[in-house]
């Protein structure tokens, strides 16, 4: 399974819980799907990165590339795996972290005197 069916994995177990549950065969769906989202992102990006311009230089080149995948995976993620919270999922980003990181993410006291 690539990045974006792991990506859409975790936020559908944690943000759609009752469709992830009413998936068959989690693992392949995922695989499938992040190899869709792959697709459509280097589709797209070669879409929104156009042809080169005349005299265009490496790092503007290399800048125009990234800037075109960023905004693919952006506008793709949005459609496919980043879906709206399912009513009535509550918004507690300390659930979003494994156990350890989320005692990490406490704000310490300050000590006192």
């Amino acid at each position: 399974m690539n990045r974006y069916g792991q990506q859409a994995m975790s936020h559908w177990r944690r943000w759609l819980p009752q469709r992830y549950v009413s998936i068959p065969q989690p693992e392949r769906f995922f695989t499938e799907l992040g190899e869709q989202v792959e697709s459509q992102i280097i589709e797209l990006t070669q879409t929104l990165a156009g042809d080169d311009p005349p005299g265009e230089g490496y790092m503007s080149k290399l800048g125009r590339l990234n800037m075109a995948r960023l905004q693919a995976e952006e506008i793709v993620l949005g459609e496919l795996v980043l879906l709206p919270a399912e009513p009535g999922v509550e918004d507690n980003p300390q659930a979003t972290l494994p156990r350890e990181w989320a005692d990490l993410a406490q704000t310490p006291e300050p000590p006192t005197r």
